[in-house]
């Protein structure tokens, strides 16, 4: 399962790098979206990304509501049913029954809301016994976002996956090469990825080497913390 700390993390990119590195593995995989929103009925939403970006076509939407809002909301605002969370985590178990991997896709971060009952992507991953992989920004303000992330994962007992950096730029600045250290302090492991920015632009082809090298060997990749932090991190002072 896929979440964010907040929007615009890049969970879509992230979510397509797994799908893409499973299915080059030839493992069947399924991508679920339970609630898309901001986005009008007929126009291209978070799963064309996925199929246009890792090739995978067994993909469903579950609900979908015009207004950029939370998906309570937006269900409130349209006049329309909000999304059945437990009927979603009907359908991903049937999925998993019958496939190698099946990614779920948050919307927005970990705790907005579906529904007016307060059920989160927290409540299904705990439903379904998922981990959760939590896409997190580079730049300032990242870390108080990922600790609030992660001390709500722990306090519903759901297993974490891992901390991916949705977008790591070109020209980091000084917050975000600091930031590496201390993310993984947060996480208590190292980083489970950082896919590049405008990954989300790329061909299929050049997609599937940047999840390559973007994502850790536990999701099919070849990131190496380490590696990244030699090239990306701040130097480490010595205190006199």
């Amino acid at each position: 399962m896929v979440t964010g700390t907040c929007t615009g993390v890049g969970k879509t990119v992230v979510t397509a790098a797994l799908a893409a590195l499973a299915a080059a593995r030839g493992a069947s995989v399924a991508v679920v979206k339970p609630g898309q929103t901001g986005v009008e009925p007929g126009e291209p939403g978070d799963l064309d990304d996925v199929r246009r970006l890792a090739g995978v076509t067994d993909l469903h939407e579950c609900a979908r509501f015009p207004d950029p809002l939370s998906p309570a909301a937006a269900a409130r605002h349209a006049g329309l049913p909000p999304v059945r969370l437990p009927e979603v985590a009907g359908e991903v178990g049937t999925l998993a029954a019958s496939r190698s991997l099946v990614l779920v896709e948050g919307a927005g971060g970990l705790l907005v809301r579906y529904d007016d009952e307060g059920r989160t992507i927290a409540d299904l991953a705990r439903w379904l016994g998922a981990a959760v992989l939590v896409v997190t920004r580079p730049g300032l303000g990242t870390l108080n976002h990922t600790a609030l992330t992660l001390e709500a994962l722990a306090h519903r007992g759901v297993q974490l996956a891992g901390v991916v950096v949705g977008a790591w730029p070109d020209d980091p600045d000084l917050a975000m090469r600091g930031n590496l250290r201390d993310l993984e302090t947060i996480a208590a492991r190292p980083l489970a990825g950082a896919l590049p920015a405008g990954a989300g632009a790329l061909d299929p082809a050049e997609f599937l080497l940047a999840a390559r090298g973007g994502l850790a060997p536990a999701f099919g990749g070849a990131f190496d913390p380490v590696a990244f932090h030699a090239a990306h991190g701040l130097p480490q002072k010595e205190i006199p």
